[in-house]
Parts: structure tokens; sequence; C-alpha cells
């Protein structure tokens, strides 16, 4: 997980399902990865709703996530027609999420999410699926695929939620997980250039300016293709690279790095208008 991966804060929608306000920045509880399995023992019994749901909540604020998990099932198991039923349903969702087990609760806020569409909460289930998505985002020397689903969760809670928390803390986490998958692809370039293999690496580069443009990677980027460009012998394309670097990033370590390699070269950073660079760094501003 990567370290800026974020604790869930307060929200109204969970409050509400709490009754009793419990806190949303408990510290989660370690996961075994394991579903819960129903109380085989308690298939018979029939208990008050209220009595049984407060238990879970206590749980819940005791820290005894795996246990809240299956007394809310509980709820929804012995009273399905219930308004508690439909509160429970989430509620289990939340309690997988604390204790860490992000696939269970991905897959409990979905079933909320496709048993009740239209409800008031569904938009907390969204953020929900969203962060657990977010909290799997693993180093940029692994594999990036939950980033990217991490990242379209997100995405989507902005898109059907637009102006409210979950939104604003979403386009938040969205710029981190962009930003991370800059990160791999700067990893790769990386490596392809030290390989001599200029024009995978470029590739790699130009992915960074024409998806991930407006994250912390691009001023390097820019380098990279500077770089690049002029190991390939295309000094026009290193001049624009470099030019570009410079007029959006002028104070940067990168950029005096950048001049100084086609400085050696016997040239200096010159913009072509047509080129891609060109085109596709037009509207970065500088830090």
């Amino acid at each position: 997980m990567i370290a800026v991966a974020l604790a869930l804060g307060a929200c109204s929608s969970m409050s509400n399902l709490l009754d009793r306000g419990s806190s949303t920045s408990t510290q989660a509880a370690s996961a075994s990865g394991d579903a819960i399995a129903p109380d085989l023992d308690a298939a018979d019994k029939t208990e008050p709703v209220g009595p049984l749901y407060n238990k879970g909540l206590e749980q819940m604020q005791s820290g005894e996530y795996r246990t809240a998990a299956k007394t809310f099932s509980e709820v929804e198991r012995q009273h399905p027609y219930s308004a508690w039923a439909t509160k429970a349903q989430l509620m289990q969702a939340y309690a997988q999420y604390q204790r860490n087990a992000y696939d269970e609760a991905i897959n409990a806020a979905q079933r909320f999410i496709t048993l009740h569409p239209g409800h008031k909460d569904a938009s907390y289930a969204y953020y929900l699926i969203a962060l657990s998505n977010y909290e799997q985002i693993m180093d940029v020397r692994r594999d990036q695929t939950k980033t990217q689903k991490a990242l379209a969760s997100l995405e989507e809670v902005s898109r059907r939620y637009p102006g409210t928390p979950y939104a604003q803390d979403a386009q938040a986490k969205a710029t981190l997980a962009r930003d991370h998958l800059a990160g791999k692809e700067m990893e790769i370039g990386r490596y392809y250039l030290k390989k001599g293999s200029y024009l995978a690496g470029i590739n790699r580069f130009k992915r960074v300016i024409t998806e991930y443009q407006n994250t912390s990677h691009t001023p390097e980027a820019l380098y990279r293709l500077t770089e690049g460009y002029l190991a390939l012998g295309v000094r026009s394309e290193a001049q624009t690279a470099a030019a570009v670097l410079g007029y959006n990033y002028p104070n940067s370590q990168w950029y005096k790095d950048a001049y100084a390699l086609l400085q050696n070269d016997g040239i200096l950073p010159a913009e072509n208008k047509q080129s891609w660079i060109s085109r596709a760094v037009s509207s970065v501003n500088p830090f």
C-alpha cells in the first residue's frame, strides 16, 4: 500500500447509519482476507432488530469489525424486509473496509448498489468502493491494475456526485492515483533509456505527457524526451522538448539539465510549434 493512502474521514451518510455518531477515524484492524461466514448456530434464532443492530454498532465502536460484519449480516438475515436490513447491508461494507478486507468491502457495497440503486446512501457505497480500491494501490515497481481500478472508481464518484464532499475527496485521491500511474511510466521509460532502447523509452514519456501531464512527473518526462530524442539524433524534437520545459518550468533543475545537454551538443532550446510535444503541453502551467 502506498504511503499516500489516506484514512477514511468522517462522513454524514455513515453518521446517519451509525445513528449514535461513531467516528470513522478509528484505526483499522488487520484483515485476514477471508470472507465472513454466516452464523449457523443462530440460524433458528430471531432477535429484536433494534438491539441486534445496536450490538453491531457497539462492536464497530469497539474495533471488533469482523464480529460487527457478522452481526449486521444477521440483521439482514433475520429482518430482511426492514429498513434496518438496508442499513445493515451498507454497514457490512463499512465494517469490511475498517478491517482492511477491501475486496469484501467492494463486494458488499456493490451488492447494496445493485439492490438499492436509487437509495440516498448509494453515493456513499460508490465512495466506499473507490476508497477500497484506492487503499490497494501498490508501489510503482508492482503491477498497477489496482491503481487503474482505483482511478476509474474515483472518477466515477466525481462524475456521479459532483459538488459533494465525496467528489471533492475523490478528485484529490484521483490526482494522487494519476501521479502514481505516471510514476510507473517514468520508471519503465528510464529503464528503456538505460538499456539504449530510446524509442521505447520515448513512448513511455510521451504517455506521461499526453495522459498524465498535470502530474509532478511532467518536468522530468520533458527532460527525458530531450535526452531520448538527442540520443536518436532527432535534434528538432529534443530542442522542442527542452523549450517547452523551459517555458513551463523555467526554474526547475530539469530545465537546467536539458539546457546543458543541448548546449553540449552545440544547440539550444527551440520550439517547433508543429511538434506533438508543443501541442500536447501547451496547457501545462508551471508549479
